[in-house]
């Protein structure tokens, strides 16, 4: 399977964007996914996660309230949406897929597939 996140970009405090993390190779549906962050010189953060069984969504404290995370099957697609942004979500984000136990799914090691990472850069 092959990911691709875009959607990234330069925007200001308060403002929303949409990441996307398109498949090709396989059917993102059956795999749970997972959108990481990571901030030059600091370790991979779990930002939020849609499990393949039963499509249960997890977020992390700093996420909850303010992003969403969702499939489109029709478009093999899994999508990260973020309102509110503030200076301290600036990061390279990258989707990941895999098929982690659920106390696993926040920990970016059991993911075996991961797309190349979109750059999100929030300015106050």
């Amino acid at each position: 399977v092959q990911l691709q996140a875009s959607g990234g970009g330069l925007v200001q405090a308060g403002a929303s964007l949409r990441l996307s993390c398109a498949a090709s190779g396989g059917t993102l549906s059956t795999y749970t996914v997972a959108w990481f962050r990571q901030v030059p010189g600091k370790e991979r953060e779990f930002v939020a996660v849609v499990t393949v069984s039963g499509g249960r969504t997890y977020y992390s404290d700093s996420a909850r309230g303010r992003c969403t995370i969702s499939r489109d099957i029709a478009k093999n697609t899994v999508y990260l949406q973020m309102n509110s942004l503030k200076p301290e979500d600036t990061a390279v984000y990258s989707c990941a897929a895999g098929r982690p136990i659920l106390s696993a799914i926040t920990n970016s090691d059991v993911y075996y597939y991961w797309g190349q990472g979109t750059e999100v850069t929030v300015s106050s």
